[in-house]
């Protein structure tokens, strides 16, 4: 199994630290907010790593955290009143309930930054100690950049493009413009704890470190998080725990792309955010999902106005196969070994979702035509399709059902004229008057439209 590595810029066969035992971290939400899509995909994409990883048969701990104390939370804090503790536990119930809704698996390991001040504050001492961090006479502790050579290694910069690249706070007390905080001293009005430099509260970049070292030690195997992160988040994670432990941090960084709409980044501040809660209203946890993973996770993804409907109308087209198959009697039990061993193929390609789903097509095209013939493969294909798939989030509904709800939320784009046809259609058929009925079927589908027939009766959707 190869995986794509941005610390060596390439792909790599994935050989664990200890055996069949994986370590696996991934840096989750700061919670200022409610979920949107690209914090949906980022959880959906490590969910699914792990699945594979613990389908191939390794033994896989997994641990993601919670950002519940920075600026962004206390300026929603100071803006709605709310204090700041209450405030990010609000929206992490908000956050847990449309992961739960998107049916995203739970890590082995939840971290939460405000429950690791004592782990914080022990890693920054040592830093101390070690002569790779300084306090100011304000209360503030930096990491001096400068003590750790290899600065840079993981976002492939020398400290002068670094320089260029990370915005500079005007702290006077810093002893170089790239030294980055691990522990702030508190603002009036703002939430702090008791360090031995006075009040105050975590830098961003610690919270991970520390976190990580709780759960695992000094090192892991795999750490993920979306591109934005490479610099200057998970650059300084590597200094600043390599420099206290003087060990490789992680052996395979991974790097999911970002979520762009209409070509430009996700943003607040453009107003373009798509809040889960929002998307979820309108399709499918199953469409998004299909939809997300349709692009190979390093690559960023553009969402069009097309994106979602087209993908619950592919997914609905699926499930009719199911139903076509349990109408004609066939049983949906089985194994189709091929298929799960083109999915592995895929996924042990750098985790290649795009590939895998791009199978579904050729396969579902197949089944229609053994369908039609009562060939009994048809089933052992949709049996396999829902183990292998389920691994994705996919074709885990009712079918029926699920084809029900699509085209009950879709027949109004059914113009009245083709619904009384498809109508008399159905009267036709009724009376085995099938001249009549094909005639009807005829004139729907040259008008533009397509026509099932089931036990349901007569239905009709767009071409």
């Amino acid at each position: 199994m190869k995986i794509y590595n941005t610390l060596s810029g390439s792909k790599e066969e994935f050989i664990p630290r200890n055996g069949n035992d994986v370590k696996m971290y991934a840096c989750g939400i700061t919670v200022s907010g409610e979920a949107h899509i690209g914090h949906t995909y980022q959880a959906l994409i490590y969910d699914i790593i792990r699945k594979f990883l613990v389908k191939k048969g390794y033994n896989v701990t997994y641990a993601r955290n919670y950002t519940d104390v920075d600026d962004k939370i206390i300026a929603k804090s100071n803006e709605t009143g709310i204090p700041a503790d209450e405030y990010a536990e609000m929206m992490i119930k908000k956050i847990d309930e449309v992961m739960a809704e998107m049916e995203v698996g739970e890590p082995d390991i939840w971290l939460k930054a405000t429950m690791n001040i004592d782990n914080i504050i022990d890693f920054v001492s040592k830093l101390i100690e070690k002569g790779h961090a300084y306090p100011t006479k304000n209360g503030d502790v930096y990491f001096s950049v400068e003590s750790f050579p290899a600065y840079g290694r993981l976002s492939h910069r020398n400290l002068e493009d670094a320089l260029n690249g990370v915005r500079i706070d005007n702290d006077e007390e810093k002893r170089n413009p790239l030294d980055f905080a691990l522990w702030k001293s508190a603002k009036e009005g703002e939430p702090f704890w008791v360090s031995p430099w006075g009040k105050g509260r975590p830098g961003w970049h610690i919270e991970c470190s520390a976190m990580n070292r709780k759960a695992f030690g000094e090192q892991i195997d795999i750490h993920g998080g979306g591109r934005d992160l490479i610099f200057p988040h998970h650059e300084n994670e590597i200094a600043q725990t390599e420099a206290l432990t003087g060990k490789q941090f992680v052996k395979y960084w991974v790097h999911n792309g970002l979520i762009k709409v209409n070509g430009q980044k996700m943003s607040k501040s453009l107003g373009n955010s798509l809040l889960m809660r929002d998307l979820l209203k309108e399709y499918s946890n199953e469409a998004i999902k299909f939809a997300l993973l349709q692009t190979n996770y390093r690559n960023d993804i553009n969402i069009t106005p097309d994106l979602f409907p087209m993908a619950e109308k592919h997914i609905a087209e699926f499930y009719r196969a199911f139903v076509a198959a349990e109408d004609k009697g066939i049983k949906i039990e089985g194994d189709y070994p091929e298929i799960d061993q083109k999915f592995d193929e895929a996924l042990s390609d750098d985790f290649n979702t795009a590939l895998a789903l791009s199978d579904l097509f050729a396969y579902f095209k197949k089944i229609k035509a053994l369908t039609q013939s009562g060939d009994k493969t048809a089933g052992e294909m949709l049996s396999q399709i829902k183990k292998t798939y389920s691994l994705l989030g996919l074709f885990t509904k009712d079918a029926r059902k699920f084809v029900q709800n699509y085209d009950a939320a879709h027949a109004e784009e059914i113009p009245a004229e083709i619904k009384e046809l498809a109508d008399k259609m159905q009267q036709a058929r009724s009376v085995k008057d099938y001249q009549t009925a094909d005639s009807l079927r005829a004139e729907i589908i040259a008008a533009g439209y397509q026509v099932a027939v089931s036990k349901e009766g007569v239905s009709v959707k767009k071409a």
